[in-house]
């Protein structure tokens, strides 16, 4: 049985060229990548060291030998923090996965006054899981027709004309961008770029608040999603946050640009979504209803 460290490195070395590193290209070999000798030698171990590694048979390494392999594999400073959370993870001391609490749901006042001061924006509030927990008047502009924000819940039209733009939505079940993009085949087409999407909602689910959240939700999500699910899930690809460009339903193409605050405490995330051109600018301002002029770029 593997490990989230040892799928990371393995991932990580298959990925790597060896010619990017300086090291010469000895020509055809069996799998891609570099071989798990060369990585074993430039980072200083053994060979049967980094066996056991990727096969989750040894579950701790020392700070020296991960710093080792950030360096040996030539990662970016995202890549090496998140080596080393999953290397916490890997040995049991990350709280992050250990909390037996919930991920939080509820949305402070105060993010929600903020959330209302950027309407008529496109503005969000999520947590790692991918829970639309709550969201502006230009979001669901945005993404109506999509599926995103449909949840089976009884009554739910009828709770609709109660909820105010900018409010909590856990009343009316919570939509979740995670399981749409996986599961819903609307998700395929809405998102040009469906692949990097779902890597990066992947991704995220490594950083939720509690080891029970994220097993209750994975398994939840899995059977629905599939082999495509689980196999991004263990590829720990980092995401690039590239913008969204989006097909809409009603014709518009989109593209818009994502600027995200981190909301620690909660274990949440304010996004907040720019028109990256006039183009974009202008079918928001069609899908909103409103005169144009009001929602651009800086």
């Amino acid at each position: 049985m593997g490990s989230p460290l040892g799928d990371f490195i393995r991932a990580r070395r298959d990925s790597v060229q060896p010619q990017s590193l300086g090291m010469p290209d000895w020509g055809r070999r069996r799998a891609p990548g570099l071989r798990r000798s060369d990585l074993a030698a430039r980072a200083g171990v053994s060979v049967e060291y980094l066996t056991r590694l990727e096969q989750g048979r040894d579950r701790n390494p020392s700070v020296a030998v991960v710093n080792a392999l950030a360096d040996a594999l030539a990662l970016d400073l995202t890549e090496r923090d998140h080596l080393r959370y999953l290397s916490k993870i890997t040995g049991g001391e990350c709280t992050a996965h250990t909390r037996s609490a919930p991920p939080r749901r509820e949305v402070r006042p105060s993010v929600l006054r903020t959330l209302g001061l950027l309407e008529p924006g496109i503005a969000v509030v999520t947590n790692r899981m991918g829970d639309i927990l709550a969201r502006t008047g230009g979001f669901e502009a945005v993404t109506r027709g999509t599926g995103l924000l449909d949840v089976d819940t009884p009554n739910r039209d009828a709770a609709m004309q109660d909820c105010d733009a900018g409010t909590p939505n856990g009343d009316l079940g919570t939509p979740n961008l995670t399981r749409y993009v996986f599961t819903d085949p609307r998700a395929r087409t809405f998102f040009a770029d469906w692949d990097e999407v779902a890597d990066e909602r992947a991704f995220e689910l490594w950083h939720g608040p509690s080891a029970a959240s994220f097993e209750w939700f994975t398994a939840e999500l899995a059977p629905a999603a599939g082999p495509e699910f689980t196999r991004r899930l263990n590829r720990h690809v980092i995401p690039r946050r590239e913008p969204w460009r989006l097909h809409h339903p009603s014709g518009c193409e989109l593209e818009l640009i994502r600027e995200t605050l981190e909301l620690p405490e909660d274990a949440q995330q304010l996004v907040v979504f720019l028109p990256a051109d006039e183009a974009t600018a202008r079918a928001i301002d069609g899908l909103a209803g409103r005169s144009a002029g009001r929602l651009r770029a800086v």
